[in-house]
């Protein structure tokens, strides 16, 4: 039987793509092949990223989000009432400190939102069906229809109310996660970007001029990913990322955690929290000091946008750190985002990749005696 959440080593969910899967993409892409032919090529290198978890020692076990382009459209895009429309640029920044100029999708409500077939579900069933341990599902999370935009991108045709648009969202969310659960997942990521970017001045004033309160967005989404999980069953573990942006090893947002932490930690009906700490632009871990008994941190110690291997006594000290603000019981250890939140992946090689997970779950035994 599979061990169940939450685990001592995790990670975010995503990995570099192969290069047989990239080119079968661009291949369907130019009409070359079928949407068949691009899923056995996707079912095939899902079966090789399952064996390279398992391999390492990793307990959670995801697809790599290898059926996705983003993130967050593959699946926000399957939501009735969504429509992609451009983009809203923004510089990335990285730590060579040469701006990575990139306009990320912006999801646009055209119509009414609805949860017009399950979305996840086929790809939850091959996934359980290829590994041993406990499969993950990521998601992104339902803000990321409200942050970007605000009122201008919800149609005030199809929404003249806003409560009638959160409430939307909260039932296709609701009738995703049911049916999810159905499917037998247990283990279910919301992956969020909008409370890491609330952390960051500029993206606070950002938010300001579309007529956003900063101030105020903690508390509503909170209630906002509540309201999208209440259909999860007890035994169900919920967990969200926080992300502050990731693109070919650059980020949009920094900042520490401090101006959502107490609401995010008290108010979020969620497990479990899996923070970016890989560097100085995610601050300290005083904001820890909030967290209730029987909620978990997984630090996210190990960076994912530089090759360089930290080392085991680096990570360590860090743990320990932050073990004076949080119980030790209370932390886990992962990678701080995903490998390749994009198709294009960060600019590091597999093997780079292969030597951190397997660092996570080193030191995860090392620290706590089990991943």
């Amino acid at each position: 039987m599979p061990s169940k959440p939450p685990f001592r080593a995790d990670h975010v969910g995503s990995f570099l793509r192969p290069k047989a899967l990239l080119d079968a993409r661009d291949d369907f892409a130019q009409g070359k092949i079928d949407a068949a032919a691009l899923r056995a090529v996707e079912d095939e290198a899902i079966r090789g990223v399952v064996a390279f978890q398992e391999g390492v020692g990793l307990k959670a076990i995801t697809d790599g989000e290898y059926r996705r382009k983003f993130f967050h459209t593959d699946f926000l895009l399957q939501l009735a009432g969504i429509e992609e429309q451009g983009g809203m640029e923004v510089a990335f920044h990285n730590a060579i400190g040469k701006d990575v100029h990139f306009a990320p999708p912006k999801m646009v409500v055209t119509g009414k939102i609805g949860h017009a077939k399950p979305i996840q579900r086929a790809d939850y069933e091959f996934l359980a069906s290829v590994t041993r341990e406990t499969p993950k599902v990521t998601i992104p999370s339902p803000t990321m229809l409200h942050f970007r935009a605000g009122r201008e991108g919800i149609s005030e045709a199809a929404y003249p109310d806003m409560t009638e648009f959160f409430a939307d969202v909260a039932a296709a969310y609701q009738e995703e996660v049911a049916d999810l659960a159905d499917a037998g997942c247990r283990y279910l990521q919301l992956d969020d970007t909008n409370l890491a970017y609330l952390c960051d001045d500029t993206q606070r004033e950002n938010a300001r001029k579309r007529g956003l309160d900063p101030d105020d967005l903690p508390r509503h989404y909170a209630k906002m990913i509540n309201d999208a999980i209440a259909t999860a069953p007890d035994d169900m573990f919920t967990a969200v990322h926080l992300c502050r942006g990731n693109f070919r090893s650059s980020w949009a947002a920094e900042g520490g955690y401090e101006p959502v932490a107490e609401i995010m930690f008290n108010e979020l009906a969620i497990d479990s929290f899996l923070l970016e700490y890989d560097d100085a632009r995610s601050g300290d871990f005083a904001p820890l000091r909030f967290l209730p008994k029987g909620k978990i941190v997984v630090l996210g110690l190990v960076t994912t946008k530089l090759g360089e291997l930290e080392t085991k006594d680096d990570i360590k000290r860090r743990i320990e750190e932050a073990a004076k603000f949080a119980p030790l019981d209370q932390l886990a250890l992962s990678p701080q985002c995903g490998f390749a939140s994009t198709v294009h992946g960060n600019d590091i090689e597999v093997e780079q990749q292969k030597a951190k997970m397997e660092l996570v779950v080193e030191v995860a035994e090392e620290v706590w005696g089990s991943a």
